[in-house]
């Protein structure tokens, strides 16, 4: 596919962990094997969540994955006044509004219910930016390449954040605003995002952005159901070649991509080498991952 513009953008609130490794190789291998661009971004705009380091060490993770980069590597923390100017957009266009209500003020409720569409409802509060999700294009209606048809109302998801009260830069605008700057047309993500997207839809056409094409993958669950994530201390990836090379192995099963099995110990070029030229999307199934073995005892 020509002009095939990809990226993975990790939060480095930790390492990386199979999971991610999982969402960063598919990703990779689909702008590889269509000669495409793949680009990494830093989603550091939450500084408290961000140890020192954690960037540099997932930068190395991936290197030592052989998944490489092109262009530079893009901190959102550096991309500020680009998110300022977007708001400013929005708030002209009557499609972001200043909200002071706490979560505890609307906690009765599945999503905030839009109090300071009209007035900021406490004045003597600090206050956030809110999305006016019930303006502009309902609902919200997309092709994902694996769950097929999406349709969402995004008003009955809420106003999301934009900006938050103690004056970070939310999610939701920040990578809509970065995936345009970069020209990010292809998005492989994992599924929890999949209902962040029609806020996203919103935004890039409130912003005159294109509409990217989405991939989202299933989650890497655990033998309990739970979600393999930082948050469980889901293991570091390993940095050590042989470690290396058979937990890239378990990633390409993970993916449905049916590996050689006389590859799982071969050097990571010649594994990924093997991938990028077969690797099929169409091979995916729309069901719960279930972490393999050796992806749980890899640091032993």
């Amino acid at each position: 596919m020509p002009g095939y513009r990809g990226r993975f953008a990790p939060t480095p609130s930790g390492p990386l962990h199979f999971g991610s490794l999982v969402t960063a190789l598919a990703s990779f291998l689909d702008a590889r094997h269509a000669k495409g661009s793949w680009l990494v971004r830093i989603e550091d705009i939450d500084p408290p969540r961000c140890p020192s380091g954690a960037d540099s060490e997932i930068l190395r993770q991936l290197e030592a994955f052989g998944l490489h980069w092109d262009e530079d590597v893009c901190y959102q923390s550096t991309r500020y006044e680009a998110y300022r100017a977007a708001l400013e957009q929005l708030i002209d266009h009557g499609l972001a509004y200043p909200c002071s209500c706490s979560r505890k003020d609307w906690q009765e409720y599945a999503v905030y219910p839009g109090w300071c569409r009209s007035g900021v409802r406490h004045p003597e509060r600090a206050f956030a930016w809110r999305l006016r999700s019930d303006l502009g294009e309902r609902p919200i209606v997309w092709q994902d390449r694996l769950f097929a048809r999406q349709c969402f109302d995004p008003a009955g998801l809420g106003d999301v954040v934009l900006k938050r009260r103690d004056g970070l830069w939310a999610y939701q605008l920040a990578v809509v605003v970065d995936d345009g700057d970069q020209h990010i047309n292809q998005i492989v993500r994992g599924t929890d995002l999949l209902d962040n997207t029609p806020w996203q839809c919103q935004l890039q056409r409130a912003l005159n952005l294109p509409q990217p094409r989405y991939l989202h993958l299933p989650l890497i669950a655990t033998d309990d159901g739970q979600k393999l994530s930082k948050q469980n201390l889901a293991p570091a990836l390993p940095i050590n070649d042989k470690s290396v090379r058979r937990l890239l192995h378990e990633a390409l099963i993970t993916l449905d991509q049916a590996p050689p099995p006389f590859l799982s110990d071969a050097p990571v070029a010649e594994q990924l080498s093997a991938a990028i030229a077969a690797w099929d999307s169409n091979r995916l199934q729309p069901r719960t991952y279930r972490a393999l073995p050796y992806s749980i005892k890899m640091n032993k």
